[in-house]
């Protein structure tokens, strides 16, 4: 009878040893994936600010964000405004030989048209334009008028050497 007390308490003992060491290994393994949620999450915390600083730079030259240009536009609605001004543009995109603010000819009969708009403050806007084969990208100059369509000059534009595919 001693000897099988002597013999449980033996296996009880190896069993605490055993149950002991697979704890400690399993509060290591924890306490490393810890570590590296948290590293994860310092690291998506810099991308996001980062992203957020981008963001506010991208946004400086902007219509939406320019205290001073929606303050020349204080008697009118900026959304409506910058819709009406962004129609007026793309309007002129249905003339025969293209929008008349892109001033190259239509290459292989694909006319160039203005795709993207970005209006940059009360006075300026820059566009890009494509033919399909081509494309650029041109400064314009707008004069806002709420009654007529809006009034524009091209400032520059651009023609880049490499093809759309």
């Amino acid at each position: 009878m001693k000897k099988a007390i002597l013999y449980l308490f033996i296996l009880s003992l190896l069993f605490n040893i055993f149950q002991y060491m697979n704890s400690n290994k399993i509060l290591k393994t924890q306490g490393q994936e810890l570590e590296n949620a948290k590293t994860r999450i310092t690291k998506v915390r810099d991308s996001i600010t980062t992203l957020r600083e981008e963001k506010n730079d991208s946004d400086y030259f902007s219509l939406d964000y320019d205290d001073d240009a929606q303050e020349y536009f204080s008697r009118y609605d900026v959304s409506k405004v910058a819709a009406k001004v962004k129609e007026d543009l793309v309007t002129l995109n249905d003339a025969k030989m293209g929008n008349r603010l892109v001033p190259y000819e239509p290459i292989n009969g694909n006319k160039f048209i203005i795709s993207k708009i970005k209006i940059l403050n009360h006075r300026w806007i820059i566009a890009d334009f494509y033919s399909g084969s081509a494309r650029g990208e041109v400064l314009l100059k707008y004069f806002y008028n709420e009654d007529k369509p809006t009034d524009f000059e091209r400032i520059d534009a651009i023609l880049f050497a490499n093809t759309v595919q």
